[in-house]
């Protein structure tokens, strides 16, 4: 599985393609498949996110899991402070689309 992140540009959030636009929640984003690349150029290019690519996931039954520990800690917040991670349920959190 290959799912597609990036950063906001005015807050530097890490973000994540939903295949309509983009979330802060991993657990939105969907199989970019071969098509990667090319969605990254164009969302780039159109200045709603910054600095796009594409990685690998495993997919859970919780949705995607980013394979790479860089990006694990990327989709869910710091390893050391569990209660500073992003927690999906958490209405605070909010599932804030661009």
């Amino acid at each position: 599985m290959k799912i597609l992140t990036g950063n906001d540009l005015p807050t530097g959030d890490v973000l994540w393609w939903t295949g309509e636009g983009w979330s802060r929640h991993v657990e939105d984003a969907v199989d970019v498949g071969s098509n990667g690349d090319a969605i990254a150029r164009a969302e780039e290019g159109a200045r709603r996110v910054n600095v796009p690519y594409v990685i690998d996931a495993d997919a859970t039954p919780d949705g995607p899991r980013p394979a790479h520990i860089k990006d694990r800690v990327r989709a869910l917040g710091p390893t050391v402070r569990p209660d500073l991670t992003l927690k999906p349920a958490d209405p605070d959190a909010g599932a804030w689309v661009i």
